[in-house]
């Protein structure tokens, strides 16, 4: 992605944001059947998950790691994953101190 820690933190939340608005507003659908398509969708849908995850998160440093960026590289990573934590630790206290989620 980029070399900018944050900014890859909050394109993985708007990623993850998408993915689980399509899912609650999907699951609304009326006459909605269970098939076999279901767990395939889902198993895709992780798969997909876990590809653009990987490629948000470890894209630039592993391109950095190569280049001979080690140290850089390493930071990168680290700072992309503590501003998705913390992020994270934000969405979860919200979800608990309010009611309106």
């Amino acid at each position: 992605m980029t070399k900018n820690p944050i900014l890859n933190a909050l394109v993985a939340t708007l990623y993850i944001g998408i993915v689980a608005s399509v899912m609650f507003f999907g699951s609304h659908v009326e006459d909605a059947r269970p098939t076999v398509l279901v767990p395939i969708a889902m198993l895709s849908l992780f798969s997909l998950s876990a590809a653009v995850m990987g490629f948000i998160f470890f894209y630039k440093p592993i391109l950095m790691y190569v280049e001979g960026e080690k140290p850089a590289a390493i930071k990168l990573l680290m700072q992309t994953i503590g501003a998705f934590a913390v992020i994270t630790v934000i969405l979860l206290s919200a979800l608990v101190f309010s009611k309106s989620f």
